[in-house]
């Protein structure tokens, strides 16, 4: 398989990632409120950052909203512009939006910022972007806070962590307050929506845990297959559990 075929393929497997996170209990709901935050009036011109398939520009065109969806990835573009061939979507990432300063009433930025190294950066952008009195809002999860049961609890968090590593900024939502009032934001708040998962559709999100983990020498290859057995047998018995903590932080571009 050549590098374009493997990128191609991994921009393949997340779609469809996203897609099936899209179908979990309580995700739809954290979209909405996101919106509610976003204060999505029709006619409001808002910009969804890191876009990806186009769901979210989508759901707020439907609320009348004036959505333009940005990501750095052709094909999620290619992707959003088939699914929702109406919708306004453009190739850009996040330090650089193709939009005029201070035209924009709304920012969203779903699981994006801990994909950045610099979300200072990006916060400046938003800035840039957002109209007096636009709002911003930010949804993501902490990776060091995955609540797994298991029969090895010592193991555990030594895999939530090794895994974390992985990510450019894995601590970036319990940093979206302190991130909103140093890039000049007022009236910023925070809520966490916790998704509890006990079936079997998340089990190969822990898997991935477990597997980075390893490859990454944290965990033995021993210790990883039982890890992983023990979680699939729970699955199969129907005593998965997992608790994911997902962040909402918004705030208001001074006037």
């Amino acid at each position: 398989m050549s590098k374009e075929q493997e990128k191609e393929k991994a921009a393949d497997d997340l779609i469809a990632l996203l897609d099936a996170s899209d179908r979990l209990p309580g995700v739809a709901e954290l979209r909405a409120r996101s919106y509610e935050l976003l204060g999505a009036e029709p006619g409001a011109p808002m910009v969804d950052v890191g876009c990806g398939a186009g769901r979210a520009v989508a759901e707020l065109a439907e609320r009348g909203v004036k959505a333009v969806g940005v990501d750095p990835a052709q094909q999620m573009i290619t992707v959003a512009g088939g699914r929702w061939p109406q919708a306004d979507f453009r190739i850009a990432g996040a330090y650089e939006l193709p939009l005029a300063d201070t035209t924009m009433d709304g920012y969203r930025a779903d699981k994006v910022f801990h994909e950045l190294a610099e979300p200072e950066r990006a916060l400046a952008e938003a800035r840039r972007v957002l109209a007096l009195g636009g709002r911003i809002v930010l949804v993501g999860q902490d990776w060091d806070t995955f609540v797994i049961d298991s029969d090895d609890p010592a193991l555990t968090p030594t895999i939530v962590h090794a895994r974390a590593d992985f990510v450019p900024g894995p601590r970036a939502a319990r940093r979206y307050r302190n991130l909103l009032f140093d890039a000049g934001f007022d009236d910023v708040t925070v809520e966490v929506h916790t998704g509890v998962f006990a079936g079997a559709a998340m089990l190969p999100a822990v898997v991935g845990l477990a597997e980075g983990a390893c490859s990454a020498g944290a965990v033995s290859r021993a210790q990883t297959d039982a890890w992983i057995d023990e979680q699939r047998r729970r699955a199969e018995g129907d005593r998965f559990f997992l608790a994911l903590p997902m962040f909402v932080a918004a705030g208001t571009a001074p006037r």
